[in-house]
């Protein structure tokens, strides 16, 4: 029975045409600065010699070096320029004060030296790269340095308890060590050296170190105080215009509401899409436990329980999969929730619906259970030398080889195929022709985003990979992720009656306008430290600070899903019929976490002058954790409870209902006392180390190995056991109950989305 409903207004074209001015301008200016990213990476010498000329290194040990750094998935243990794990050092970090404290020594030596060579820091400071022979003179102090580094970086990767758990004897060849150092070394010196025609260094003196002479820059406090006016008269801006209007935001409806999708009508291509949810709980478990493991190596490196486990499970392949499968578990969830709900905007199941979405699911189990196979592979060093095409290519959040970033870039088109096929008859002149197109673009920009992980391979330059690598990570996380999400959210309330078309439309819009406004150009934020100069900094600075102002306008979102949850009719009076409560309590949820993990605990690590200090510390995963799990993850959560919602009988909802209840509580409590007992707290006390020793000493054994540091480590296990034992474990029974319930159930009445 179809039911009618009046005609809608349409939308004045102002929004979509702001949403192409804000996605044009700010791709504009993102692409400007990448480009210059090319010209003004720090320059990698052909030659490295001593003052007599001997020649020490070359560009092709640089490279190698880095090759090696990738091979041995060394970016996942610790860092360069602040980019990477925290397991262990700060590479570029640790060789600069090496560097800096053989300096002192051999300055201070026999008489003579230090009126040849000035003190360390102008030493060091000094440019001796000749941009016309493309070579780099190192100081006697500095080729003294490199050779005996040779000897500590062997001693680091030949102990465990020392490398915080790689194996032990990791590398042990002399070559590669030589290839590894000389790559440090390079890092360090572009670290410290001063970039012609400024008064930094190419990485804008990053990192802390004041006995090398690195300080904070003038500009990183001129932006960091720019920023903070900009984030003030953007959220006046905006606050003002949801004054003015007041029909921004989501609105309910009035009387009656005629909800388009009800529990027990799945089609069957919907139903098809709940192994995918199952599937999605048991990555998210082994994720979880992945995710313990790595955080007891900070609490105990030499073993695990008494066991010593680094040979088989070492830290840094715990990390690659703890990471991967965040990726994999969340855009699963996402990718299951696109295609069950362009099921209901097209209101038709195509022919063949049903075996693309089955040949997808095999795509991505393929993808999944080969990357992550290859990474222990390539981790373990069984592959020779095709480590970089099947086994872990060794870029952080990157890790997964060539070849199955390609078939998952495939995938993804697939995806995208069976989305339009799904949402097409709704683009033929009905009332949801522009949502159901706001739904296609949002999900289409999401493989599109993803092309940049081709745009780089183990030899392109450093500085100009982590460019393209933060195009992927931040424009999916904060950018084409967040609209996509929206616009499901979008439909689902438009889908249950509780809101109008023409709401949900302009929420989408209104959230484009804002997350790109900032988000886009904000992208800069991850490229202080990382080589380029100082316009990238201002430019990231300042729209980095306007991502905040869409989070702020999440508490009235959260308040708005309370008032939807409540609403009542306003003929009758009576209660709005709405299901789905458990799913607006994980939409609420992600309201609080956004504000509070993305805004607060990102705005706090965001600004330059703080980030100079904080950078690599536990602040970072701080924020990482509470908004990537907080956001994302309880996004992903919310899409299985109304899947479930959805798929299961009555008589099974009331038992499924407890389980989802317990990991509601769970999940949120858990991560909350992960934040609060662990990760803050330690965060904090790193950075005030690094305002007292530098930066590389907060990255150090010495200090990660203190009595206290160590007490909040194991302090994180409360907050495990609650996440996992009563967060993660009940949402997965949950899931599989239901799905090994109705799998093969063919369901009666309408299919969802049929007017």
């Amino acid at each position: 029975m179809q039911t009618t409903v009046p005609a809608t207004p349409a939308l004045s074209p102002w929004w979509k045409h702001t949403v192409i001015l804000v996605l044009v301008v700010g791709l504009g200016v993102l692409i400007w600065l990448t480009t210059r990213s090319y010209s003004h990476a720090p320059p990698i010498p052909e030659t490295v010699v001593g003052p007599t000329g001997d020649v020490l290194f070359t560009a092709d040990d640089i490279i190698g070096g880095q090759q090696v750094f990738l091979k041995y998935g060394l970016m996942d243990n610790g860092s360069i320029w602040g980019h990477g794990g925290y397991l262990g050092p700060d590479f570029s970090a640790a060789y600069l004060h090496h560097l800096t404290e053989d300096a002192h020594t051999w300055l201070a030596g026999p008489e003579g030296r230090y009126a040849e060579h000035g003190n360390v820091p102008d030493l060091l400071k000094e440019n001796r790269f000749d941009p016309d022979t493309r070579a780099l003179v190192f100081s006697a102090p500095e080729v003294n340095s490199f050779n005996r580094q040779l000897d500590i970086w062997l001693d680091y990767f030949t102990h465990p308890e020392r490398s915080r758990g790689l194996p032990a004897g990791y590398i042990s060849d002399a070559e590669e060590l030589r290839h590894l150092t000389a790559f440090f070394a390079w890092t360090a010196w572009a670290s410290v050296a001063t970039r012609p025609g400024t008064s930094a260094s190419y990485t804008n003196n990053f990192p802390y170190d004041p006995e090398a002479g690195n300080t904070p820059t003038g500009e990183s406090l001129l932006w960091s105080a720019l920023s903070v006016v900009m984030l003030l008269g953007g959220i006046a801006a905006v606050l003002f215009v949801f004054g003015k209007f007041d029909y921004l935001g989501w609105q309910g409806t009035d009387g009656h509401a005629h909800p388009q999708m009800l529990p027990g009508e799945f089609t069957p291509a919907q139903l098809a899409t709940l192994k995918y949810f199952a599937l999605v709980t048991v990555m998210f478990l082994a994720q979880a436990l992945l995710g313990g493991v790595t955080a007891h190596y900070r609490a105990d490196p030499g073993s695990f329980y008494g066991l010593d486990i680094s040979g088989l499970m070492p830290s840094h392949l715990a990390r690659t999969w703890h990471l991967q499968l965040a990726v994999f578990w969340v855009a699963t969830a996402y990718v299951a929730g696109g295609l069950l709900l362009a099921q209901a905007v097209g209101g038709e199941e195509a022919p063949g619906q049903v075996l693309g979405i089955n040949l997808l699911f095999g795509a991505l189990v393929a993808v999944v259970g080969g990357s992550l196979l290859g990474e222990f592979l390539g981790l373990h060093q069984l592959l020779g030398n095709a480590w970089y095409w099947l086994g872990h290519q060794g870029w952080e959040y990157l890790e997964l080889g060539r070849l199955w970033q390609i078939l998952l870039a495939a995938g993804l088109i697939f995806w995208i195929a069976l989305l339009f096929r799904a949402v097409g008859p709704a683009r033929k002149g009905t009332e949801s022709r522009e949502i159901a197109s706001l739904f296609l673009y949002t999900a289409a920009a999401i493989p599109v985003f993803y092309l940049p992980a081709m745009f780089f391979d183990a030899s392109s330059h450093f500085s100009v990979v982590d460019v393209w690598r933060f195009w992927i990570i931040h424009l999916w996380v904060e950018g084409f992720f967040e609209l996509f999400v929206t616009a499901m959210v979008a439909i689902i309330f438009y889908r249950l009656g509780l809101v109008t078309v023409t709401t949900a439309t302009r929420v989408v819009y209104l959230d484009a306008i804002l997350y790109l406004g900032g988000g886009l150009i904000g992208t800069g934020h991850h490229w202080y430290w990382t080589g380029q100069p100082a316009v990238t900094m201002a430019l990231g600075a300042m729209f980095s600070a306007l991502e905040v102002v869409p989070l702020t306008l999440l508490t009235l979102d959260a308040w708005d899903f309370v008032k939807l949850t409540r609403s009542r009719c306003d003929i009758c009076g009576e209660p709005v019929s709405n299901p789905h409560k458990w799913t607006f309590y994980f939409l609420i949820s992600v309201g609080f976490w956004n504000f509070v993990g993305a805004g607060i605990f990102g705005f706090l690590i965001n600004l330059p002058i703080v980030s100079y200090f904080q950078a690599g510390t536990l602040l970072t995963p701080n924020h990482g954790h509470t908004a990537m799990m907080g956001v994302f993850g309880m996004l992903a959560m919310s899409l299985i409870v109304f899947t479930l919602r959805q798929a299961a009988p009555g008589d099974l909802w009331g038992r499924l209902e407890r389980y989802v209840g317990v990991s509601f509580w769970g999940l949120n409590i858990g991560l909350a006392c992960m934040s609060v007992f662990n990760l803050f707290p330690a965060g904090v006390l790193q950075l005030v180390d690094v305002l007292r020793n530098g930066y590389w000493h907060a990255r150090s054994e010495s200090f990660l190995n203190q009595p206290v540091l160590v007490f909040l480590e194991w302090l994180r296990l409360p907050g495990d056991l609650i996440f996992i034992g009563l967060g993660v474990v009940p949402m997965m029974v949950a899931t599989l109950w239901c799905y090994l319930r109705v799998r093969g159930q063919t369901f009666s009445g309408r299919p969802v989305g049929v007017r």
